[in-house]
């Protein structure tokens, strides 16, 4: 059966201005939404041993750069889809989460990108994600093998200095990894020109579709050049992942290493039955066992409030969502990728985010409202081959919902009535008595402010700094980065997910994720003028 191919070119696919009708009708199970592109999946996996990177036709610097790494033989979604890439080739590709997606697509943009040279403002290649989180993961990832090139890989999101992001288009940039609303944001200031891009990867389609950012995805690829290379890699491609591969990907090549539920066999998945009395100390014995442990809940108060109250106990854990200020976000990544930190307590947005090995233990700490919310959170453990356990606490009037939501998600878990100090919660979680001494919390050093009078000159747009708990100053607008959940994260002043197109309140076309500028006209395709400058408060309690 042939793969699905594109019947329109870049850019020249009629748009329906038509409003969207919203779907009044219930979450329908995972299965159901399966499309062509899910129908026609077949895996291309050699036989045999894999073949080796240098057999996969990469250049010697970069197999330089892999060894250098620590890295000596591909992933299976690498050995399936580089050839493929490097030739060419529109490619989707389908893994789990810690499958090597990254490098998969990484390592051919920069092979496709060696021979040549950027201009200022015009990036020649372009990897869209969801979240600041992945932007950055995925420039740490693919940084030493750009360098190892001689290319500039840069990354563009929201929450940190639009000026100084500018500067470093100016300069010249080879590949560009963005989040979509900070790339419109520059696009609309004339501060990023995407005509020369040629190779683009969307990494996560299917929860930028999620959280309502289609519009922008397609504003972005329609401005690049005609004809380029895309690459779509993804855990699921269903749903309207399905409708942009037959818009701008010209007969994919599609690959899948791993099934549409995303189980995997390494993964443990456990039903610790609580009481609601019960739940609270569960919760704190759990978190203070040995290893790394995540925990997800379903507001970004509730993060702040658990981790809290876990760092009043004993247990070293940092609090993670869309609230805090880039800094904030990144240093608490990096303290738990260290150690230093073992328990991240996140939202659900954060689980597309996460990508840190050696996460023995995922906790639903709140149970997600969708199978594929419980999918990507459960992805953050058994990566890359590793074993990992994955426990939802649920509580009498839970039961019902969280069995219907593991159906759909293709789990079998095993459920199992616990309380505080049972031995079955300590083989299921390794869970041990807090220590009760209390862990200090982290002050941001204070800045001394200038005497009167001292420095010259005016801040540049984009410049203001911000608080450890967010205050952007003009043109730091997180516009399409802020925290946004597909169902959830339902938290006071603005904490539902991105407009998904339906039409604004006051009758001002597709909204489709935007956040500041232009309220109004179309699907959110990129306005003429130069927005109003406006300040945006974020409001945290």
């Amino acid at each position: 059966m042939p793969v699905p191919s594109s019947d329109r070119r870049y850019g020249n696919a009629p748009r329906n201005n038509r409003r969207r009708q919203p779907n009044r009708r219930g979450p329908k199970p995972v299965e159901a939404y399966q499309s062509i592109v899910s129908d026609h999946v077949e895996s291309t996996m050699p036989e045999g041993p894999l073949p080796t990177f240098a057999e996969l036709g990469l250049a010697q610097p970069l197999l330089d750069a892999l060894t250098a790494n620590g890295i000596t033989e591909p992933f299976p979604i690498q050995a399936a889809t580089l050839p493929d890439t490097l030739a060419g080739r529109d490619v989707l590709g389908r893994g789990q989460t810690g499958s090597g997606k990254t490098l998969a697509f990484g390592l051919a943009l920069l092979s496709r990108l060696a021979d040549g040279r950027a201009k200022p403002l015009h990036p020649r290649g372009v990897v869209l994600v969801p979240t600041r989180e992945l932007a950055m993961q995925v420039s740490d990832a693919l940084t030493p093998y750009a360098r190892a090139l001689g290319l500039w890989c840069r990354t563009v999101v929201g929450g940190t200095s639009f000026t100084r992001q500018a500067d470093q288009l100016r300069r010249g940039v080879d590949l560009l990894i963005a989040t979509p609303g900070r790339l419109s944001d520059h696009v609309r200031q004339g501060t990023c020109v995407l005509s020369d891009v040629e190779f683009t990867a969307l990494d996560e389609a299917d929860q930028m579709a999620d959280m309502g950012f289609m519009p922008q995805v397609r504003a972005i690829l329609d401005l690049t050049a005609p004809g380029g290379q895309r690459l779509l890699f993804s855990a699921t491609l269903d749903r309207d992942v399905d409708k942009l591969v037959r818009e701008y990907l010209t007969n994919p090549v599609v690959h899948s290493v791993a099934p549409p539920t995303g189980s995997v066999t390494t993964m443990e998945h456990h039903l610790l039955m609580v009481s609601s009395d019960d739940k609270p100390d569960v919760i704190n014995e759990v978190a203070a066992r040995e290893g790394r442990t995540i925990m997800f809940v379903r507001t970004k108060h509730h993060v702040d409030r658990l981790a809290k109250k876990l760092r009043s106990i004993g247990v070293h854990a940092g609090a993670l969502h869309g609230g805090k200020a880039q800094s904030a976000r990144t240093r608490v990544l990096n303290e738990f990728r260290e150690g230093s930190t073992p328990v991240l307590v996140a939202t659900d947005v954060a689980a597309r985010g996460i990508h840190v090995d050696d996460v023995s233990l995922v906790v639903h700490v709140d149970p997600p409202a969708d199978p594929k919310d419980y999918l990507h959170r459960a992805g953050r453990t058994a990566r890359a081959g590793q074993s990992g356990t994955v426990v939802t606490l649920v509580t009498h009037d839970q039961r019902r919902a969280v069995h219907g939501l593991t159906a759909r998600a293709g789990i079998k878990p095993t459920s199992t009535q616990v309380r505080p100090g049972d031995e079955e919660l300590v083989r299921i979680t390794g869970a041990r008595i807090p220590s009760g001494e209390p862990v200090a919390e982290f002050v941001p050093k204070k800045r001394t402010p200038r005497p009167a009078g001292a420095g010259g000159g005016r801040r540049g747009f984009g410049e203001r700094g911000r608080s450890e708990h967010g205050g952007r100053g003009y043109g730091e607008r997180s516009y399409g980065d802020r925290e946004h959940g597909p169902r959830g994260e339902h938290g006071p002043r603005g904490e539902r997910g991105g407009y998904r197109g339906g039409s604004g309140r006051s009758g001002g076309g597709e909204r489709g994720g935007y956040r500041g500028g232009e309220r109004a006209g179309g699907r959110g395709e990129f306005g003429g003028g130069r927005p109003e400058r406006r300040r945006t408060f974020e409001h945290n309690h």
